[in-house]
Formats: C-alpha cells, structure tokens, sequence
C-alpha cells in the first residue's frame, strides 16, 4: 500500500485579506486598560498560509479530533505540498471516505488517530486506498 498525495491544482484566487490589528497584546489573565485604537492592518494570507497556490480550507463536521483543539464546525487550512510525516494533522481519503486524523507511521503500517478516545484508532489495511490530501497547518476554531 503506498501513501498518494492528492490532487495539486486548486483554483487559490487573487483576493486579499486584511483586518485592523491592535497595537498591544490582549490579556488573557487580568484585564488591561482599555486600548481604544488600531495600530494598521495585518494580512491574514501572510500569517496563515505559506503556499497560496496549494493551500485550501475545509470545514471540520464530528468531535474525533477535540483533544487536538480541532471542534465540529471549525475550518482548517490545509496546505497540499506539504509531505505528510508521522504526527502530522492530515486530510485523507481512506476507501472514498474523507476524513481528518493525526497520521501515525509505525513499523506494521499506517495508522489514522483520532484524537478523542471514543474514537478508536485506524490501521489502513495494505490493500487499502489511502490518499492524503495535505496538511493541516491552522484550525480557524469558533468559540
């Protein structure tokens, strides 16, 4: 059984995204003075994707992977030209069935983990047809 990166062209656009950033950090212990300024703006595609062109964000549906901070619901950016190496978060099609896990290469094979304990473990079979279709690299988590 080999291990197949997905397909390579996506349709990334050209559009940009930039927000209002604070000049200071905000507390997350006791509450600071109140800033009641911005100090510019950030683009979020320079903070969270390195490689546009291989880069797309899908929306995460089911509680498996929780204790890795990834909830029903949120997006994640996965970035397709990264080589998927054990422990990483990965997008994969196992059998037509998509999925997210953390990708765990062992000495009898691999592995897909979720990532809460209701869930057990998947060890693809060698005659498996397993495809990765990137990386994970940011989770977009709502609260």
């Amino acid at each position: 059984m080999g291990v197949i990166i997905g397909p390579r062209v996506i349709d990334a656009g050209t559009s940009l995204l930039s927000v209002l950033i604070s000049p200071v950090p905000v507390a997350a212990g006791y509450p600071s003075p109140a800033q009641d300024y911005f100090d510019g703006r950030i683009d979020l595609n320079a903070h969270l994707i390195k490689d546009i062109t291989s880069t797309y964000v899908v929306r995460v549906s089911g509680d498996s992977m929780d204790g890795a901070g990834i909830s029903d619901g949120d997006e994640l950016i996965v970035n397709r030209a990264l080589e998927p190496r054990d422990g990483c978060v990965v997008v994969a099609v196992l059998d037509g069935e998509l999925t997210v896990k953390r990708l765990s290469l062992t000495a009898t094979g691999v592995v897909l983990r979720a990532e809460n304990p209701r869930y057990p473990d998947i060890r693809v079979p060698a005659l498996s047809d397993l495809v990765i279709w990137g990386v994970v690299t940011r989770c977009l988590h709502h609260v």
